[in-house]
């Protein structure tokens, strides 16, 4: 996956997390909004992650397609 796939990804991804919050927030409180919400979010962190991957590995002179998708266990535990 190139950085503009990864990109559009994302793209899609915050117009959904955006549509599902709007959502939320005229009152459908429906778990399944908030079940695909939160599966939005940390499909977008995987996502960032990866991103933030393929650049480093290109600073680093190093090919940005060995980068991988980390599963989501590893992507929400960072620290910040």
């Amino acid at each position: 996956m190139d950085d503009s796939t990864v990109q559009d990804r994302i793209e899609a991804l915050v117009t959904e997390e955006h549509e599902l919050q709007r959502r939320s927030e005229d009152g459908e409180p429906h778990p399944d909004v908030h079940d695909r919400l939160k599966a939005v979010e940390v499909e977008l962190d995987r996502c960032w992650d990866l991103l933030r991957q393929r650049r480093a590995r290109r600073a680093a002179g190093l090919s940005p397609d060995d980068a991988t998708v980390r599963d989501a266990d590893t992507v929400e535990h960072y620290r910040q």
